[in-house]
């Protein structure tokens, strides 16, 4: 792709805490893009290790800021504050892209102004390398919003995979920070009641699966999946606001209970299928006792 003097300018924001050992993998691969008009935002989260010493070397090609610890979607709201381009991508410091991944989001962008923000199909490595699974693109895009209820995962890589119009994120508010654990599925609805999606079926992001995320703390994660829900149920069309809807909340405490169960911990699984079943007892209340009886047996869970 020819780059012409006016194309437009990506920003791409990269939070970091105490991330040294991977944060120059993740700046080389935003630096190895074949899109050259980027600009790249390190915000430090009031990290203590060796990152800002490592950021030095970098010299102009990264504008760093630092903030006291507020967390990732406080640091990520940080540098799209500080960002100027037309777009906005979002990588954490964890993980990295493949060379062509920004050009491609941004010829679709600029091809199809319909569509708010976009992602690419995702290999998801331990860390050392290995691959773990693939995180495909989904079918049925069109009906994103209703899906994220159901299916958090939806947009493949996540933050690490998206591009948006920085217009449309600054309009939905950027990520919530009061939710730790679900701010970036969160985002995602806000952004497709009012924008289209699309995602590159190429596997152009890899994300790197790590034992101590956000992800791993189950009750943080449960409390701010319901409060995503509630706060975001009027976006959903009127007919998907009753039983949809609870249905989406009881399956989420069912997929939180099942990784209670596994981690030992029976006596919360049980609970959140409790509320689970008071959610959605006809639509879900046979997977909901299945789960319980398994559980109650000490049986192994699928």
């Amino acid at each position: 792709m020819t780059r012409m003097p006016d194309s437009p300018l990506v920003s791409v924001v990269i939070p970091t805490w105490n991330s040294a050992a991977t944060l120059p993998r993740a700046i080389d691969s935003v630096l190895a893009q074949t899109w050259a008009r980027r600009e790249i935002i390190v915000v430090d989260d009031g990290g203590t290790d060796a990152s800002l010493a490592l950021l030095a070397d970098y010299g102009e090609r990264v504008r760093v800021v630092s903030q006291t610890n507020g967390g990732p979607a406080s640091a990520r709201n940080r540098g799209l504050r500080e960002a100027r381009g037309q777009y906005v991508a979002f990588l954490d410091a964890d993980d990295h892209w493949l060379p062509e991944k920004l050009e491609r989001q941004v010829a679709l962008l600029d091809a199809q102004p319909e569509i708010g923000f976009c992602s690419t199909a995702t290999a998801v490595v331990d860390m050392q390398g290995q691959p773990v699974c693939d995180w495909p693109c989904r079918a049925g895009d069109a009906a994103l919003l209703e899906t994220l209820f159901m299916h958090s995962a939806a947009v493949s890589g996540s933050t690490s995979g998206v591009l948006a119009r920085r217009e449309l994120l600054l309009a939905a508010g950027g990520f919530d920070e009061r939710l730790r654990g679900f701010e970036d599925p969160d985002l995602w609805i806000r952004l497709a009641a009012g924008a289209g999606y699309a995602c590159i079926p190429q596997a152009l992001t890899v994300v790197v699966r790590t034992p101590n995320s956000v992800s791993g703390n189950l009750s943080a994660m449960c409390a701010a999946t319901l409060a995503s829900f509630r706060k975001n149920r009027a976006l959903l069309p009127s007919g998907k606001r009753g039983r949809y809807w609870h249905a989406a909340c009881a399956g989420a405490l069912a997929d939180y209970a099942k990784g209670a169960y596994r981690a030992g911990r029976r006596g919360q699984a049980l609970a959140w299928l409790l509320q689970a079943l008071w959610h959605s007892p006809l639509r879900r209340g046979r997977l909901i006792s299945g789960l319980a009886l398994a559980m109650l047996v000490g049986g192994k869970l699928r």
